[in-house]
């Protein structure tokens, strides 16, 4: 009897390695994704839906999207590889190929090497589009978007440091905020809580065409230079999970979509090449203000 015991106690325990063995083949073909969420989270995994289901069609795959709760937690799902491929923002693509060496920027918008940001206030600031940097904004309750994001607050304090030659800590004679997306900097400035803010210009447009936003309550006062942007960011094991020369027919399938209304999460009409070093500029730039290593 005790030997009966033992053997099927052995055998439970063969079944469940082989369970376990088996669970951890069929996640390794899952290829997960995942996206900054600079945008309403629920629309977004909506948005995300046919493009999720075009590159299971064309990958021979099953391909999920992974929602992240924010930009440094999109950076630490990739760093952990719960994730294998993420649309990034420039700084946290930065951040996230320095934490994975051998992680590659294999695509981008067609926009995204010249991406750029708008200075925004609230009508009662009096403040109107100009030409120059708007210093007269440093007097306002000011919001910045995500603390990571690249065109919410990267590139933006890049710009006010070159131009008033002061940190924002001294620019602002009012504490500044972070509103955690672009979408709620513009809701918050257009309800007049905050004089001044800056947000990704594609937002600020868009919402002005779908009547979301009266640009005339929430004023563009200041156009950023241009800078390059956003970014899918695909992990080194893609190869090791799916095969050699699985990072290359992902990059070729995603520069290949030609129906822009798979894009729309993104929000872009193209996709276009990537590469790191296209991305050496915000890299400096992230290190001058101490935002990576």
């Amino acid at each position: 009897m005790k030997k009966i015991c033992t053997v099927v106690a052995l055998m439970a325990v063969l079944v469940g390695v082989i369970s376990c063995g088996s669970g951890n083949q069929d996640r390794e073909k899952i290829l997960s994704f995942t996206a900054i969420p600079d945008q309403n989270t629920t629309e977004l995994m909506q948005k995300f839906a046919p493009l999720t289901e075009y590159l299971s069609q064309k990958l021979g795959v099953k391909v999920e999207y992974v929602p992240s709760r924010d930009y440094q937690a999109s950076v630490e799902m990739f760093r952990a590889g719960d994730i294998q491929l993420a649309w990034f923002g420039g700084l946290t693509g930065v951040q996230a190929r320095a934490a994975v060496p051998g992680a590659q920027a294999i695509a981008q918008g067609q926009v995204d090497p010249e991406y750029y940001s708008y200075f925004i206030a609230n009508k009662e600031t009096g403040l109107n589009k100009s030409e120059g940097f708007p210093e007269e904004m440093g007097q306002y309750e000011f919001t910045f978007g995500s603390e990571s994001s690249t065109s919410g607050r990267l590139m933006p304090e890049f710009f006010i440091k070159l131009n008033s030659g002061k940190s924002v800590e001294d620019f602002f004679s009012k504490e500044f905020s972070f509103s955690g997306s672009h979408d709620k900097t513009v809701e918050l400035v257009e309800a007049g809580q905050f004089g001044c803010g800056v947000v990704n210009y594609k937002v600020y447009d868009k919402r002005v065409a779908s009547g979301k936003t009266d640009p005339e309550v929430c004023r563009i006062i200041w156009k950023t230079p241009t800078y390059a942007d956003y970014n899918f960011t695909a992990h080194p094991g893609l190869d090791d999970n799916f095969g050699p020369g699985f990072m290359k027919k992902l990059q070729d399938v995603l520069i290949g979509i030609e129906d822009a209304s798979l894009l729309s999460a993104l929000p872009r009409e193209k996709l276009i090449k990537a590469r790191n070093e296209e991305f050496i500029g915000i890299a400096e730039v992230a290190r001058q203000l101490g935002m990576v290593r």
